[in-house]
């Protein structure tokens, strides 16, 4: 009988969905591709078809992530927020809400150690990301006077970052880093005091 890898309907998907899944069981470096093709029922050969070895075939998994990532974080700043907290409270649990639903591709993007600059389709995804938190700081520091403003760039940083920490820390269930609060009110209060600092939006807001 014919091995099910030269007959698989979808091969690269397959081998991408299985490796996600090792990731989020074992870590981006807790497997091999050998357990990669295991999983997707097909012979180690045959991942020479789409990957040229583990590291690429994580890469692709963390480039589906910031596709689905980007997709989250564009539908939560869509316009029609009633407030500049409000927009980007929507995009911190965009953050939070994509971290426990895609762990694997989570994991793939900000734990492989892979850069984003491995191939030119993942650094298009991962940039897309990012722009849409930039755009909206464009348009916060539009309020701020010339003189007193921070490049858009840096404090989409901030807030990224923040968003960043609170779900490793927090959202993720890491040991020994427990909060009596919710990772969401963790996020929301935090982007709230940062950005009155800025002056983006009125102290009784």
């Amino acid at each position: 009988m014919p091995k099910r890898g030269y007959h698989h309907g979808n091969l690269k998907s397959a081998l991408v969905e299985a490796a996600l899944q090792l990731v989020e069981e074992k870590g981006p470096t807790g497997f091999t591709l050998s357990e990669a093709a295991k999983r997707a029922g097909v012979t180690p050969a045959a991942v020479y078809r789409h990957f040229a070895g583990r590291e690429d075939l994580i890469a692709e998994g963390a480039r589906q992530g910031y596709a689905i990532f980007a997709d989250l974080m564009e539908h939560a700043y869509a316009d029609g927020q009633p407030s500049a907290l409000a927009a980007f409270e929507a995009t911190g649990r965009a953050y939070l809400a994509f971290a426990r639903k895609f762990p694997g591709h989570y994991m793939a993007m900000f734990e492989s150690g892979i850069s984003v600059q491995r191939t030119p389709e993942l650094a298009a995804a991962a940039g897309r990301s990012s722009a849409i938190l930039n755009r909206a700081a464009a348009q916060l520091s539009e309020h701020i006077p010339a003189e007193k403003r921070p490049p858009p760039e840096m404090f989409s940083a901030h807030i990224w970052a923040m968003s960043h920490g609170v779900v490793e820390l927090f959202a993720r269930g890491s040991p020994g880093t427990r909060s009596p609060f919710p990772p969401e009110d963790l996020l929301e209060t935090g982007i709230g005091v940062y950005l009155r600092g800025l002056g983006l939006i009125p102290p009784d807001e």
